[in-house]
Protein backbone atom coordinates (compact mmCIF):
# COMPACT_ATOMS: atom_id res chain seq x y z
CA UNK A 1 0.00 0.00 0.00
CA UNK A 2 1.49 3.30 -1.40
CA UNK A 3 0.79 6.07 1.52
CA UNK A 4 -0.42 9.47 0.42
CA UNK A 5 1.95 12.36 0.24
CA UNK A 6 0.26 15.41 2.39
CA UNK A 7 0.13 19.31 2.21
CA UNK A 8 1.55 20.91 5.81
CA UNK A 9 0.05 24.37 7.08
CA UNK A 10 2.71 26.50 8.26
CA UNK A 11 2.29 25.62 11.72
CA UNK A 12 2.38 21.90 11.66
CA UNK A 13 5.59 22.42 9.87
CA UNK A 14 6.54 24.85 12.71
CA UNK A 15 5.28 22.10 15.50
CA UNK A 16 7.16 19.36 13.62
CA UNK A 17 10.64 21.32 13.65
CA UNK A 18 10.08 21.18 17.33
CA UNK A 19 7.82 24.82 17.39
CA UNK A 20 10.33 26.95 15.97
CA UNK A 21 9.04 30.61 15.71
CA UNK A 22 7.22 31.41 13.11
CA UNK A 23 9.48 34.06 12.09
CA UNK A 24 12.57 32.02 12.13
CA UNK A 25 10.96 29.56 9.87
CA UNK A 26 10.24 32.72 7.39
CA UNK A 27 14.03 34.28 7.64
CA UNK A 28 14.91 30.81 6.92
CA UNK A 29 12.64 31.05 3.86
CA UNK A 30 14.57 34.32 3.11
CA UNK A 31 18.31 32.89 3.34
CA UNK A 32 17.18 30.13 1.22
CA UNK A 33 17.81 27.50 4.21
CA UNK A 34 13.95 26.13 4.44
CA UNK A 35 12.28 23.37 2.89
CA UNK A 36 10.50 24.02 -0.51
CA UNK A 37 6.91 25.77 -0.11
CA UNK A 38 4.06 25.10 -2.35
CA UNK A 39 2.16 28.75 -2.49
CA UNK A 40 -1.57 28.10 -3.31
CA UNK A 41 -3.63 30.52 -5.06
CA UNK A 42 -4.87 32.01 -2.17
CA UNK A 43 -1.29 32.93 -0.74
CA UNK A 44 -1.35 30.71 2.03
CA UNK A 45 2.40 28.70 2.14
CA UNK A 46 2.00 24.39 2.41
CA UNK A 47 5.28 22.19 2.69
CA UNK A 48 4.69 18.47 1.33
CA UNK A 49 5.47 16.14 4.10
CA UNK A 50 8.11 14.35 1.91
CA UNK A 51 9.78 17.61 1.19
CA UNK A 52 10.11 18.27 4.40
CA UNK A 53 11.64 14.82 5.30
CA UNK A 54 13.97 15.15 2.58
CA UNK A 55 15.08 18.60 3.27
CA UNK A 56 15.96 17.65 7.22
CA UNK A 57 17.87 14.41 6.04
CA UNK A 58 19.93 17.17 3.72
CA UNK A 59 20.35 18.89 6.70
CA UNK A 60 21.95 15.72 8.87
CA UNK A 61 25.78 16.61 9.98
CA UNK A 62 27.51 13.84 10.30
CA UNK A 63 28.69 12.77 13.57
Amino acid sequence: MTRRDELLTVPQVLAELGGISRRTFYRGRELGRAPVCVQLPNLELRVWRSDLMAWLDSRREAA
